[in-house]
């Protein structure tokens, strides 16, 4: 334990750089996913013959290794930070854009109806009526990502983008096991903190009387 914390002393700043380095990867990531997914998800609620077609592509890009998506990007765009977050974006897509869809989707057809009696236009409704009620399963997306994205981005470490992996896979190859959790041990905590963030905006975001219903 003492060289553990030793070994935390010693690299801070390192770790601390690495740390930030990787936030920056998984943020950018899960913004651009959502920007992407959330616009996709409405747009097939009113599409829905196409929805089926492109939730199974999208899906398709979940069944490649990691790893080999990362080493895809190489020839694409070559190194760095930039295919990292074009990859991490691409695993990101589909919980957004599946919860978006479902969540939408799932809405009570009696209160459309309702909406449309009382004069409200098509986006009107989608605002005022769906994406309110359709919040917390394109919340429970956007956490799901958030916390896989996290996760993966160690793996940026392969394509030179930075990021906690450096230290993991440093840890590695020179089998310490200090220096393997002083990368390991930031990324578990950013993954929880993360969490804990998104379940508060959450409940921020839930209106009072929709949260006093949830006690019951």
């Amino acid at each position: 334990m003492n060289q553990f914390w030793n070994t935390i002393i010693a690299d801070w700043e390192n770790i601390l750089q690495k740390t930030i380095e990787h936030m920056e990867l998984s943020l950018v990531s899960v913004v651009i996913a959502c920007v992407i997914a959330i616009p996709i998800g409405i747009f097939l609620t009113t599409h829905k013959r196409l929805a089926n077609g492109i939730i199974t592509v999208v899906s398709v890009i979940q069944t490649i290794p990691s790893l080999a998506l990362f080493g895809f990007m190489i020839p694409l765009v070559g190194i760095g930070t930039k295919p990292a977050i074009i990859a991490l974006t691409l695993y990101a897509l589909l919980p957004i854009l599946q919860n978006t869809y479902v969540g939408i989707s799932g809405v009570n057809p009696a209160l459309i109806e309702a909406g449309t009696g009382m004069g409200m236009t098509r986006g009107q409704i989608l605002w005022m009526v769906q994406l309110p009620i359709a919040r917390s399963f394109i919340m429970a997306g956007v956490r799901v990502v958030a916390v896989q994205t996290i996760s993966l981005a160690t793996i940026a470490t392969y394509i030179a983008a930075g990021g906690l992996g450096d230290i993991i896979t440093r840890g590695i190859s020179m089998i310490n096991t200090n220096v393997i959790l002083a990368g390991a041990i930031p990324v578990s905590l950013l993954v929880i903190v993360v969490n804990l963030l998104l379940l508060l905006l959450n409940r921020r975001l839930t209106p009072k009387g929709l949260r006093e219903q949830s006690k019951i």
